[in-house]
């Protein structure tokens, strides 16, 4: 029985080119793969045919040979080193194998370097929680903060060995950092258990860093606080992090910062709130009264007569600088009108005097009694 032409098993034409083949392959490997097709008793044998076709394609000499001599090329010794095929399946994990790495490369640990290839990994980043004052957000700040951490060994420069001796390649993997199985139709890369993925193993670890290549350590670092930073701002510290294994670069130190509440001021964004509490005598007949400022200075604000609790005056220019950007944001002063309390008798009876005197200066009371009038009457009706 004459075999099919590999071109037309994988659905391409002649002149395909690698990406075009490798492509081809992938879809026809998914489509007649025998756990997907339990109920076809040919599966297994289209899915080796494609492997096979894959296997002489996907090879510069072997695909010119077959291009010239068609499957006679690989008959009766002719050019081609041996029939497609002829190793069973161990032939089809090397052709899959590479349609593996492509699918499954950067899931397994990216890419694979060469033997030998020094496999130094990069340090974790760290973080750092960073408190601080409303005052020092408004102004910026230098601050030094101890970090604990890992850094590199200075007894064996971050390699991990002693007395200045190099690292070996690891005989398990032979320094890829991975080890493949067989397991039926697949072939399963894992860790190299002997070097832990790194492929390479120490004979003689250094003892002071135990073979890590560093070591742990508390490291006292500046930090420039910028002016307007808030709560949940971010500051990376390039390269301060955590050092690598066996000299790998060190991670990135991260600092967030945490604006603490202020007693006096409420913060929104750029914009400062103040609440202050004015007498009822200076709210009824008007008068001046001195704020704070976040910067520590003062501001005269004057008190409209007649002002009601929670009114608000602006001071422009009196908030948080911007963190980014030009401009300053602004101080809302709210009014918080004090009703006294342990009133002497004279008091009372100046009060009492003054409620006589001052039905018709009330229009909010005035407004509110009408309306449950008209209320009550309709509720009547």
């Amino acid at each position: 029985m004459a075999k099919t032409d590999y071109y037309e098993l994988l659905g391409i034409a002649k002149g395909a080119d690698p990406a075009e083949i490798k492509k081809a392959y992938r879809r026809k490997a998914k489509e007649l793969h025998p756990d997907r097709n339990s109920d076809n008793p040919n599966a297994e044998a289209q899915f080796k045919e494609v492997n096979e076709a894959y296997d002489v394609l996907k090879d510069g000499d072997k695909k010119a040979a077959y291009d010239r001599y068609g499957h006679a090329a690989f008959e009766g010794g002719m050019g081609g080193g041996g029939r497609p095929g002829a190793g069973g399946q161990g032939d089809f994990a090397s052709a899959f194998s590479d349609v593996f790495d492509d699918l499954f490369g950067d899931f397994m640990g990216g890419q694979r370097g060469g033997a030998g290839g020094r496999r130094a990994s990069r340090g974790s980043d760290l973080r750092y929680n960073l408190r601080i004052d409303l005052e020092n957000a408004f102004e910026g700040m230098s601050k030094t903060i101890n970090v604990p951490t890992s850094v590199q060994c200075g007894s064996c420069d971050g390699t991990g060995a002693e007395g200045g001796s190099e690292p070996q390649t690891c005989p398990t993997c032979s320094g890829m950092g991975k080890v493949r199985a067989q397991q039926g139709f697949f072939t399963v890369e894992r860790t190299c258990p002997t070097c832990s993925g790194t492929g390479q193993i120490i004979q003689n670890p250094c003892r002071a860093c135990g073979g890590q290549g560093r070591v742990e350590k508390d490291r006292a670092l500046g930090v420039n606080i910028p002016a307007g930073v808030e709560t949940g701002t971010r500051i990376r510290l390039s390269g301060e992090g955590e050092a690598g294994m066996r000299g790998g670069p060190s991670g990135d130190l991260y600092i967030f910062i945490e604006v603490a509440d202020h007693p006096i001021f409420q913060r929104d964004g750029s914009d400062l709130f103040c609440r202050v509490p004015v007498a009822m005598t200076t709210a009824a007949m008007g008068g001046d009264i001195e704020v704070p400022n976040i910067d520590g200075g003062r501001s005269r604000v004057k008190i409209p007569a007649g002002s009601q609790s929670g009114r608000q005056m602006r001071l422009r220019g009196k908030g948080m600088p911007a963190l980014r950007g030009a401009g300053t944001g602004d101080m809302f002063i709210e009014l918080a009108v004090e009703t006294p309390v342990n009133l002497t008798s004279r008091q009372k009876e100046l009060l009492q005097e003054f409620e006589e005197l001052s039905s018709e200066n009330n229009p909010e009371s005035s407004s509110f009694l009408n309306s449950v009038k008209s209320f009550w009457e309709k509720m009547k009706g």
